[in-house]
């Protein structure tokens, strides 16, 4: 019988890291139980400012739209619909159900009291140094549905 050889890359698959969630829930936990919820907001908004690098700096450059485009992208890829109302100053996204607060949920755990920041002070992170403040102005921590909004800063 001749020896069949399948060859697959992770290109060839859909890309969804949902147990990452689950992960970093954990890492939040233990952050704040040990350290504070000081240290989540300053452990998410560093990660932000280094992972989001080439986002932050379109953000520099006063490119609100391409936060919006990766919003879009990054709960469609999670398989979450958002709304979102962009101006050239304002951007605001209503995100009906959190991805990852429905996943840890599903696997029988609790989103920590500080799962929240993912959101706050990572938006917060990406906008530091950047024309935009962001603020969260809803958040349910039951489905992590939220609303934000990013905006250009008045000049000084």
């Amino acid at each position: 019988m001749p020896k069949l050889v399948m060859q697959r890359q992770a290109a060839d698959n859909a890309y969804l890291h949902r147990d990452f969630h689950a992960a970093l829930n954990l890492g939040i936990r233990h952050l704040r139980e040990q350290f504070g919820t000081g240290a989540v907001r300053d452990y998410v908004r560093e990660f932000a400012r280094a992972y989001h690098a080439p986002l932050r700096q379109r953000l520099q450059a006063g490119d609100l739209a391409a936060l919006a485009e990766h919003i879009r992208h990054i709960h469609a890829v999670e398989g979450a619909d958002v709304e979102i109302e962009l101006s050239a100053d304002v951007l605001v996204v209503r995100v009906p159900f959190c991805p990852a607060v429905r996943h840890i949920r599903q696997l029988g755990q609790e989103p920590d009291a500080a799962f929240a920041e993912t959101t706050r002070s990572l938006n917060e992170g990406l906008c530091e140094g950047t024309p935009f403040a962001a603020e969260l102005l809803r958040y349910d921590p039951a489905t992590g549905a939220s609303v934000q909004r990013f905006a250009r800063r008045a000049a000084p």
